[in-house]
């Protein structure tokens, strides 16, 4: 007879652990008893050596579906200290402090959607039907151990029938937490009017099917949800939105729906239907003009759509309901927000936000305690890449295997903002926040950051924010009364790629994105670091311009691109001459520019390797404006990508002249990649009548071909072989895979970012992983 204590660490709360370990360890023959203490699960097993092992590796090989294992501890320990054991019990919860994971939101289990869907079961219809493998989890959470009384949930009292399965060893219910039925559960209705439950449904799925728009509130907040194959309905919700061209999410009915209208892989369908459910960025089927599905106006002008599947009980009702009225396969269903504000999660904010954007609410009485938005993610060479992590994935933690000690805070960015908590080598990324221009964004940032610090049990040692003395984010981070660390948004950038692929050594950082403020004081954007975690030093940059025009330059890509011209020419009538050969703008719209440009008047020097996409856009006649932040930028990569679909079936080369080898020295000595010259070489062919398209592949080609010819340099002066690369910008997958393979070729070790977007979402993991060794150095 032996008796052992285990500890099992990962997510092991609100997955049925617990439930599990109680039958593995029946079926195994032994005694002993398990106990949720918080960070970890605690086990102690009695039994013949034989029987010991054998549970085990149960344990081990056979966990809960949705459990996520990090490490097991196992010690033997003597049967006089504890004891024997008659029989195996499931404990009540017990507190501990120590290292805490906390399970993100989990969508519908097929058991569970069964069950909904039967006549005969007392679930029949339910709109929050779950168990121990599916439903809300992180967005109901007030604090941990796990347990009912510490969730939203704790309002509504389990029935009779719900009490028996939560409390039964063998049923699926046994300790879920938010278990209810229709008769003990929360319930939905229309706010400012009568209906209630199932009228609610009925009146909700007409209104969709009749052409109109709903606020749907789901298990992280609220949606705006219309008949996605509707042209009228959908071009409706965009000018309500004031949202003209950016893209909608749309939720399809079932896997098969989604195969209808895009082309999906198996590992894009896996990840579809599995239990996190995000948006995926799928490339859209070619259809005949008569073909129906999803309207044209739901991502105009995109070669993908960003598609989900249902993952809360209610949306299925959206679906399938036994009313007989006959729903689409596709639903709009984007974040239930104005424009800046984070999105919606009580019926307050709804009714005052969404009002004038819908015909109907529904709503539900469970509170959401924290927000969630849904994750997007796009895919690269097969595997998954993170445009913005959220519901279903945060707040898993990242690990790196850094020796380091403590907790800090990292604000995030203003842009796409999520923060970041550290503990040791543990970084907790959090959920979606949004854009800290609106006060109401920076609202929820520190409500979210409050509840995630009681959550994780952390009390930080100093806050980590951006070099920028005027983001809201910066703000936040000062207001905390801690010591605050003040990092550069590039090398932020880099860190966080560094730290997603546990990366030790110094690597070239290449930060390409929108902007970021510079040690100088100038917007940086196309950089080149050499970079660890103590430290770094700019090495490189793209060729800087003019920036004019304040904030309305991001939006307006021509006037970046008269700059540029401007900058090559060096002579105002050759500049007019081109932009009105190209189109680029009005003669009174050109004058102006050029003389803020002579004056530097709202000008700042800039290397945003943003607006340089942005400008090429403009001067190839692919957008000269955006209505979205990336909008020019991503039509500038689908016209390549389409070209080099092109050149693939008919075997074009893509010649261009621009020597990527030139290079120009600054008074600083900083490599500067003379994408100048680029500019100067396409604003050249486009006059020539050079298809935009072409020119448009040729630009990214040139670019990747600088960055890599960049990194060479910087490898020959420093010995550093490894690149991460990180920003925005390599978003731009076919950018990505050009200077991926370039640089592998030239033998380099190549880092990139999977499940931390490579966006400003993602720069609080690098922000935290900074002020992390800045504690251990004792600044």
């Amino acid at each position: 007879m032996i008796t052992k204590k285990i500890r099992v660490y990962g997510i092991v709360q609100g997955v049925g652990f617990r439930p599990t370990v109680s039958r593995h360890a029946t079926a195994a023959g032994i005694t002993g008893s398990v106990c949720n203490k918080g960070p970890y699960v605690e086990i102690f097993a009695q039994g013949e050596e034989k029987c010991v092992k054998d549970f085990l590796e149960k344990l081990e090989n056979q966990p809960p579906k949705r459990a996520a294992i990090l490490k097991i501890n196992t010690e033997d320990v003597k049967e006089e200290e504890y004891g024997k054991f008659n029989d195996f019990q499931i404990i009540e919860s017990e507190k501990t402090k120590g290292e805490i994971f906390v399970s993100p939101d989990i969508a519908i289990c097929e058991e569970c959607k069964k069950e909904m869907y039967d006549p005969k079961d007392r679930r029949y219809l339910h709109p929050f039907i779950n168990c121990t493998c599916c439903g809300p989890r992180l967005t109901i959470l007030d604090a941990l151990p796990y347990d009912r009384e510490r969730t939203s949930m704790k309002e509504f009292p389990m029935c009779p029938d719900c009490a028996s399965e939560y409390e039964d060893p063998a049923t699926r219910r046994y300790d879920a937490q938010p278990v209810c039925c229709n008769d003990c559960g929360p319930e939905v209705y229309l706010t400012g009017r009568e209906e209630r439950g199932r009228a609610a449904i009925i009146a909700t799925r007409k209104m969709i099917h009749d052409g109109g728009i709903v606020a749907i509130k789901g298990i992280g907040g609220f949606h705006l949800c219309c008949d996605a194959t509707n042209e009228a309905a959908v071009q409706r919700l965009r000018t309500l939105k004031n949202r003209p061209a950016k893209p909608f999410a749309v939720m399809a009915r079932d896997v098969e729906a989604v195969k209808q209208e895009c082309l999906v892989n198996e590992v894009q369908e896996e990840i579809l239907d599995g239990h996190q459910k995000p948006i995926l960025l799928l490339e859209k089927r070619k259809k005949s003009a008569d073909s129906t599905g999803l309207c044209k106006s739901v991502a105009p002008g995109n070669p993908k759509v960003g598609i989900m599947l249902p993952y809360a009980p209610v949306q299925m009702l959206l679906f399938q309901y036994d009313d007989g009225i006959e729903m689409p396969d596709y639903l709009v269903m984007t974040s239930g927000n104005t424009s800046g504000a984070p999105i919606c999660r009580d019926d307050k904010e709804a009714v005052e936000e969404l009002s004038q954007l819908c015909d109907l609410i529904l709503s539900h009485d469970r509170k959401i305690r924290i927000r969630a938005d849904d994750s997007v993610m796009d895919f690269y060479k097969g595997e998954p890449y993170m445009i913005r992590r959220s519901r279903g994935y945060a707040p898993l933690p990242t690990m790196v295997t850094m020796p380091w000690k403590g907790q800090v805070l990292a604000a995030g960015g203003e842009l796409k903002n999520t923060f970041c908590i550290g503990v040791d080598g543990r970084f907790y990324p959090s959920p979606y926040v949004g854009d800290l221009e609106d006060l109401r964004t920076v609202k929820a940032l520190q409500e979210t950051i409050h509840r995630f610090e009681t959550l994780l049990e952390v009390e930080p040692e100093v806050a980590a924010c951006d070099l920028h003395p005027k983001y809201n984010s910066t703000v936040v981070a000062e207001e905390l009364g801690l010591p605050v660390v003040k990092i550069q948004h590039h090398y932020a950038h880099i860190l966080s790629c560094m730290a997603e692929n546990d990366r030790k050594e110094q690597v070239i950082g290449v930060a390409f994105d929108g902007t970021g403020y510079g040690t100088d004081g100038t917007i940086w954007g196309g950089e080149l670091l050499l970079a660890d975690y103590h430290g770094f030093e700019r090495m490189g940059s793209i060729e800087p311009f003019l920036q004019i025009g304040g904030d309305i330059s991001a939006k307006e890509g021509w006037r970046i691109a008269v700059s540029l011209i401007y900058q090559q020419t060096q002579d105002k009538e050759q500049t007019m001459e081109i932009v009105k050969k190209i189109n680029l703008c009005s003669e009174p719209e050109c004058k102006v520019l050029l003389a803020m440009a002579d004056r530097k008047m709202n000008a700042v020097l800039s290397t945003s390797a943003g607006r340089l996409f942005d400008a090429v856009s403009a001067i190839l006649g692919i957008r000269t404006k955006s209505t979205f932040e990336g909008e020019a930028s991503m039509a500038l990569e689908f016209a390549a990508e389409a070209y080099e679909k092109e050149i693939w079936e008919i075997d074009e080369p893509a010649d261009g002249e621009s020597d990527p080898d030139e290079e120009k020295k600054e008074p600083e000595d900083r490599l500067i990649m003379k994408t100048g010259s680029l500019i100067k070489y396409l604003t050249e062919k486009k006059t020539e009548g050079i298809q935009a398209e072409k020119l448009a592949y040729i630009f990214h080609q040139k670019l990747a071909d600088l960055i890599i010819c960049g990194c060479r340099k910087i490898r020959k002066k420093t010995k550093c072989n490894c690149v991460a690369l990180s920003g925005g910008v390599f978003q731009n997958r076919l950018l990505l895979r050009m200077v991926e393979e370039g640089l592998e070729k030239e033998h380099f070790t190549v880092l990139r970012h999977h499940l931390i977007p490579a966006n400003d979402g993602g720069i609080a993991l690098g922000q935290a992983a900074y002020a992390m060794q800045y504690i251990q150095e004792g600044k």
